[in-house]
C-alpha cells in the first residue's frame, strides 16, 4: 500500500480548505470534527490502493460493497468485533466518497441493462448510513471519543454526500487554468 500523504502536503491543505468552506458556507454546518474527517478521507483516497484497502482472508482485494458487507459480518467472515468495525467504517467511507465525488459511476451501476455486479442491486446511501451507524455503536476503549462523529456521519449522510459534491465542483473549477493560477496565489 502506498505511504500516507504527509501532514504538510498541499493536497491535505486543499481538501481541508474546500471541505471547511463548503460545509460551513454552503451547508451551514460548522462541525470541525466532521470536516477534518472528510478532508482526511479525501486525502487518503487520493491513492486508489487505499480506496480498495480491505482484503479478504486469502489476501484478495475486496472491491465491491456487497462483498464488503459479508466481510464485516461476524456471522460470515469478520474474525473479530474490531474487524467488523474496521470494515463497516470502510464501507461508510467508500460509499460516501463514491456518492459524493463519483455519483455518475453509482448511477451507471443502477441503470445498466444487465446486472453485472451485486453492487448494482445495492442502495449505496443506505449501506453507508447503516455502516456508519454500526461504527458509532462501538463505544469502547479508544473508539469512545470518535463514536459521536460516526453517528453524525450516519444521521447526516445525504448532507455529507451533497457537501462532497460541492467539493467536487470546486475541484473541477480549480482544474481550469485561470483558477489554478488563483489557487497558487492563495496557497502561498
Amino acid at each position: 500500500m502506498s505511504p500516507p500523504i504527509p501532514e504538510r502536503h498541499p493536497l491535505r491543505r486543499l481538501f481541508a480548505v474546500l471541505t471547511e468552506r463548503n460545509f460551513a458556507a454552503q451547508l451551514g454546518w460548522e462541525d470541525a470534527s466532521v470536516t477534518r474527517y472528510l478532508a482526511a478521507l479525501l486525502t487518503e483516497f487520493a491513492h486508489s490502493d487505499r480506496l480498495y484497502r480491505i482484503r479478504n482472508a486469502r489476501g484478495r482485494r475486496v472491491d465491491e460493497v456487497a462483498e464488503l458487507l459479508l466481510e464485516a459480518d461476524l456471522l460470515h467472515r469478520a474474525s473479530s468485533v474490531e474487524r467488523e468495525r474496521e470494515v463497516h467504517r470502510h464501507i461508510g467511507d467508500f460509499t460516501l466518497f463514491m456518492a459524493g465525488l463519483f455519483p455518475d459511476y453509482l448511477q451507471s451501476l443502477r441503470t445498466a441493462r444487465r446486472v453485472t455486479t451485486p453492487d448494482a442491486l445495492l442502495d449505496h446511501i443506505q449501506a453507508g448510513k447503516r455502516s456508519y451507524a454500526i461504527v458509532s455503536e462501538h463505544r469502547y476503549g479508544r473508539h469512545e471519543k470518535t463514536a459521536p462523529s460516526y453517528r453524525k456521519l450516519s444521521d447526516r449522510f445525504e448532507l455529507c454526500v451533497y457537501g462532497l459534491g460541492c467539493v467536487r465542483a470546486d475541484l473541477e473549477r480549480l482544474a481550469a487554468p485561470e483558477y489554478r493560477a488563483l489557487w497558487q496565489t492563495l496557497a502561498h
